[in-house]
């Protein structure tokens, strides 16, 4: 029992460096492949479409919510305690700096993150990636790189909607149900904003839109078993960039905030 539980631990941990190992190694493959960029830029246009526009519907129904909740929570927080005319201080707040970078970058991850796996996990095992480099094409710049780069680029531009939306949202919560004005929510948005706190959301988009590009793709290379490894690997790739996230999102804010 002892023994088992030891090798279970061992080969667990082993698993663990294995994975860190690799996407190490997938990042600086990345990296190396950059220059390479516009050889096949269209490829790097249609992941854009796939993970930007694609993903806007979604993004903009979960952020309407997303600024309704936190209007509603923070005058319930503020009642009796806090004036409401730092309601709007207070959503502005949450909603640049940890709402709309987080929560964009989860729906994302579930979407796009699992699409990635999906996608390039059964390119690997029908053999279609070994075919690309039977005929000398780089499965890392033809088919990681754009991914790469559109997540990176596009997430900022989401979480960009995602932060407009959700401040309406708020807004039109406050007018209708709080019963505060217009103009005493946007007095109270406008008086504490600061342009770092929008880089600083903006950069952790950034962080996460690499990681759900780069696991995604990870995952994707790394399936085997047919069909059931497809979804195992999409499962892993949702759930893992999921945690990074949220474990990146902690260090980001100690780092900037800290």
């Amino acid at each position: 029992m002892g023994m088992g539980l030891v090798s279970y631990i061992g080969s667990k941990a082993l698993g663990f460096f294995t994975d860190v190992g690799g996407v190490a190694i997938l990042l600086k493959a990345i990296v190396f492949n950059l220059p390479r960029l516009f050889k096949n830029f269209h490829l790097t246009v249609e992941q854009m479409v796939f993970i930007g526009v694609n993903s806007l519907p979604l993004i903009i129904f979960v952020s309407i919510f997303t600024g309704a909740v936190s209007s509603v929570q923070a005058a319930y927080q503020f009642h009796n305690y806090v004036p409401m005319r730092y309601l709007g201080t207070a959503v502005g707040k949450a909603v640049v700096i940890e709402l709309g970078p987080v929560l964009t970058a989860l729906v994302v991850a579930g979407r796009v993150g699992a699409a990635i796996a999906a996608e390039l996990g059964t390119m690997k095992v029908t053999e279609q990636i070994d075919a690309l480099e039977t005929l000398a094409i780089d499965p890392i710049h033809y088919l990681v790189v754009p991914r790469f780069i559109s997540g990176i680029t596009m997430l900022p531009i989401l979480v960009l909607f995602s932060d407009l939306v959700a401040i309406l949202g708020a807004l039109v919560v406050a007018v209708v149900f709080v019963d505060v004005s217009a103009h005493t929510f946007l007095s109270g948005l406008k008086m504490f904003f600061h342009l770092s706190d929008l880089f600083a959301g903006l950069f952790k988009a950034f962080i996460f839109g690499g990681i759900i590009a780069t696991i995604g793709c990870y995952q994707g290379f790394k399936t085997t078993g047919g069909a059931e490894g497809v979804g195992t690997s999409t499962t892993k790739a949702v759930v893992i960039s999921s945690v990074l996230i949220l474990v990146a999102d902690y260090v980001i804010a100690s780092f900037l905030f800290g």
